[in-house]
């Protein structure tokens, strides 16, 4: 496989993925105040990171697509998964065990913090298969 192509491939997917699992919250539970609440428990809101991915995106759809220097995207994107991944599981470790399971009875929602650490994986691995690709180590 061509990681020029599939490596930012992976970082997009996973950024989108990323973005979904802090939207699930909203469509499990009932009251969107109790999901506000949830998010802004932590010691930093998963809603930063999920910014940092919307920029993911760009940033690794334009170096795929040589809109911009592939080198600096594969980096920029690196720095953007690893920020990611490190605040969602700064978040996840500080969010109370009793207000995640305030939030409802779905089991579903109890593993929702670590399934948003696992979303945020993908993005640089992507990255990192982008800068192989590159050659750039």
């Amino acid at each position: 496989m061509n990681g020029l192509r599939t490596g930012p491939t992976v970082s997009i997917v996973g950024c989108v993925a990323y973005l979904l699992a802090l939207v699930a919250p909203y469509l499990v539970v009932e009251t969107t105040s109790a999901v506000g609440a949830y998010y802004g428990s932590g010691a930093l809101s998963p809603v930063v990171p999920g910014l940092f991915a919307l920029v993911g995106i760009i940033v690794f759809a334009a170096g795929r697509e040589g809109r911009t220097d592939p080198g600096v995207a594969a980096g920029a994107g690196l720095m953007l998964g690893l920020f990611i991944v490190g605040l969602s599981v700064l978040w996840a470790v500080t969010v109370p065990e009793s207000l995640v399971l305030g939030l409802t009875e779905s089991t579903l929602i109890e593993q929702h913090r670590w399934a948003v650490v696992a979303a945020s994986l993908p993005i640089p691995l992507g990255a990192v298969w982008f800068a192989a690709g590159l050659d750039l180590f």
